[in-house]
């Protein structure tokens, strides 16, 4: 049954000066802020320890993080735990969320295809991610893919031609892009996606270089 619009309940509603991440994760499944929601399951809020140094930033769920409630647990998920793991960042060290919290997507038959948010639905998210960003505090924020880097970078940031570069930002201390892993998955052969999963274990590594013994994995 579908459901009815709902005016009101935006971040600005919603989100109390004093509230925890916790509490934000609950506050979100109320957002009427643009109209994703009407055809998502429920909104996927960040995930990771609070004081976490480093925070990945994707750009929205997708298929299984919009019926399962967590982020990345899909294939790009379990690509990004590989890389993770490969370039010696601890997984349970990192908050991983993204800009938008509902699956956007557009109806195929019976299938729900992934549709990019626009700049209306990436701005009125965004206090979303900027309480977590708060609430974290990370050291260096990752922006995963093209539509996270120029939404927290700049609009003329070039994800081809400026991965892995530290930048100073009014958001954390270093803020820096590489791709997102789902575009790994895209790759046409395994050579291909071989270099490309390498390249992006390379990008990580740079990363952690610029993270305390206290996020990266021992031994």
């Amino acid at each position: 049954m579908p459901r009815k619009k709902t005016n009101g309940r935006t971040p600005a509603d919603l989100i109390r000066p004093d509230a925890s991440l916790e509490q934000l994760r609950k506050a979100v499944q109320l957002c009427r802020g643009c109209d994703i929601w009407e055809h998502a399951t429920q909104a996927v809020f960040g995930e990771g320890p609070a004081g976490a140094e480093v925070m990945l930033v994707g750009e929205q769920p997708g298929n299984r993080e919009d019926i399962e409630g967590h982020p990345f647990v899909g294939p790009a998920g379990k690509l990004l735990d590989e890389a993770l793991g490969q370039a010696g960042i601890d997984r349970k060290r990192v908050y991983i969320t993204n800009i938008v919290k509902h699956f956007n997507s557009t109806a195929r038959g019976k299938l729900r295809i992934h549709k990019k948010p626009n700049a209306d639905e990436i701005a009125a998210c965004r206090p979303w991610l900027e309480a977590e960003i708060e609430r974290v505090g990370p050291k260096v924020i990752v922006c995963l893919g093209a539509t996270a880097a120029q939404a927290l970078i700049s609009r003329d940031f070039r994800v081809s031609r400026q991965r892995g570069e530290m930048l100073k930002s009014p958001l954390a201390p270093l803020i820096t892009a590489t791709v997102h892993p789902s575009s790994i998955l895209r790759s046409p052969d395994d050579e291909s996606r071989h270099l490309a999963m390498k390249e992006f274990v390379e990008d990580l590594k740079k990363i952690a270089r610029h993270l305390p013994p206290s996020a990266l994995n021992k031994g």
